[in-house]
């Protein structure tokens, strides 16, 4: 009869007994089963961070070599001297410090004015340089 089962079941005679109602089988390793799958996931985590740990620091070694050779400055230590900067600047002040602005941004000198006037002045011919002179 088992032969006959197992036949028209293709071997699944296993799980014959939860398909009719029975109990299932427990398995008396599955604690131990579980417990190392679940220190395999941690240890293959660890492994990874390890692994991007070493990437991160190869690619900083390439990156201090990049900075070395063309005399560039970390991101954290320029702004470290521009607050330094800063902070030596307004010691003695009691107000905040101002923001410094880029020549040509906002604030024009007459000086600047008058140098332009000069240029197209000089392009002028002659007799309309002495009419915009006077």
């Amino acid at each position: 009869m088992d032969f006959v089962m197992k036949q028209a079941l293709g071997g699944a005679t296993k799980d014959m007994g939860k398909m009719l109602g029975g109990e299932e089988e427990k398995d008396p390793d599955a604690q131990k089963k579980e417990e190392e799958r679940q220190e395999a996931l941690r240890q293959q985590e660890e492994e990874r961070k390890a692994k991007h740990a070493r990437m991160e620091a190869e690619r900083e070694k390439v990156r201090q070599a990049i900075r070395d050779k063309y005399g560039l400055k970390k991101k954290e230590e320029k702004e470290a001297e521009e607050k330094a900067a800063m902070e030596q600047a307004c010691e003695g002040s009691l107000t905040r410090p101002k923001k410094a602005i880029p020549a040509g941004c906002g604030v024009d000198d007459d000086e600047d004015e008058e140098s332009i006037l000069d240029t197209v002045l000089k392009f002028l011919p002659g007799p309309l340089q002495d009419m915009f002179k006077k």
